[in-house]
């Protein structure tokens, strides 16, 4: 019985021994064992990759007018639309190339002009030069409740710029304008960011867009993969069809984007020299109807037909408006779907139903 019990207790030794070196062991190695430190640094990798994988674009939003992401403070600030001249004489603009929305209609006499979104634009020092509004440049900038910028405006939109729900500023009174001596007047009224936003605190317009703001546009939010029209036709050429300027647009492939030309040229940005080019192209067409003075009176609310055109290819879509005065204008593929578009500069041509325009 006294072997026995000697054995017994020299086993129940053994293994307390052995059970307080694994303990002594597991503490060694929580405290800094190389084990222990690749195990840790690799659980924190991991729960970090899953984290970026989870969430690429963490306390970002994506912009209003471009779809690229930003701080979501910066994607709050609302938009400036200028209103360009574009005609020979205003030749070439300055800073247009910064717009990441150009709107482009007919105006008296077969000339366009060019409504032009920035945003967050701060360093820009000469934006134009800037002409006067028309009624429908003014409803489409209040699609993206932007405040509006212009030099002088037509008897007909006189009305809509004294309601308090469009954020106009005309630069006859607003917006530090100032005139160059390269060119003749009409043609060299410019401003500036600051001188813009000074004049937006003097109004007293918000810089923010609203609560219930519905944005007019979506956007592909994968950075990695393009929106690729199906079916539609190749669009390596698009001819818009304005009878003075007899724009048009070249698909560069290597870039993705549909380079602008007009005045059989290039249309260049005089700050910056560069070309002007696009990501997506949409195209809005209007019944035509005028004044009696030449002036268009578009009808910009409804349902018509119209283009969206990207990464080379066209297709036909239909766009739809609520209100005159409200809301945006939505664009929808043939099944009804809503169309997105790629992250980039957008170039919107409103057009009559008459033009002539060209797909190749």
């Amino acid at each position: 019985m006294k072997k026995k019990k000697s054995i017994i207790i020299v086993v129940v030794c053994v293994l307390a021994a052995a059970g307080i070196a694994a303990g002594i062991y597991g503490m060694t190695r929580k405290k800094g064992s190389p084990e222990a430190v690749n195990d840790s640094t690799a659980q924190t990798v991991q729960e970090q990759t899953t984290q970026e994988v989870k969430n690429p674009h963490a306390g970002q939003a994506q912009s209003v007018i471009s779809g690229k992401w930003e701080s979501s403070e910066l994607a709050q600030q609302k938009a400036v639309a200028v209103m360009y001249s574009n005609i020979k004489q205003a030749m070439p603009q300055s800073n247009i190339s910064k717009a990441d929305i150009v709107f482009e209609s007919l105006v008296e006499g077969g000339i366009t002009r060019l409504c032009c979104f920035f945003e967050n634009q701060t360093e820009l020092e000469k934006i134009g030069p800037v002409r006067s509004c028309r009624t429908y440049y003014l409803l489409f900038a209040k699609e993206f409740e932007a405040n509006y910028v212009h030099f002088g405006y037509s008897e007909y939109a006189a009305d809509y710029l004294a309601q308090p729900s469009f954020y106009a500023l005309d630069g006859m009174a607003y917006c530090s304008f100032y005139r160059t001596a390269d060119r003749v007047a009409p043609h060299n009224a410019y401003t500036s960011w600051n001188g813009i936003m000074d004049s937006v605190a003097k109004k007293g317009y918000d810089t923010v867009y609203p609560q219930n703001f519905v944005k007019p546009f979506s956007f592909n939010e994968e950075d990695d993969k393009q929106i690729q029209i199906a079916g539609g036709e190749t669009c390596n050429t698009f001819y818009p069809g304005y009878p003075y300027n007899k724009p048009w647009f070249e698909y560069d492939e290597s870039t993705g984007e549909y380079l602008r030309f007009q005045f059989d040229d290039a249309q260049i940005d005089a700050e910056t020299g560069e070309q002007l080019s696009y990501k997506n192209i949409l195209v809005k067409y209007v019944e035509p109807d005028y004044y009696e003075n030449g002036t268009p009176n578009y009808k910009v609310d409804g349902t018509g037909a119209g283009l969206f055109i990207t990464n080379g290819k066209a297709v036909q879509v239909t766009w739809k408006k609520d209100s005159e005065t409200s809301g945006p204008t939505k664009y929808y593929y043939e099944d009804g779907t809503e169309i997105v578009l790629n992250q980039g500069k957008t170039y919107i041509c409103q057009v009559e139903t008459t033009q002539n325009i060209t797909v190749e």
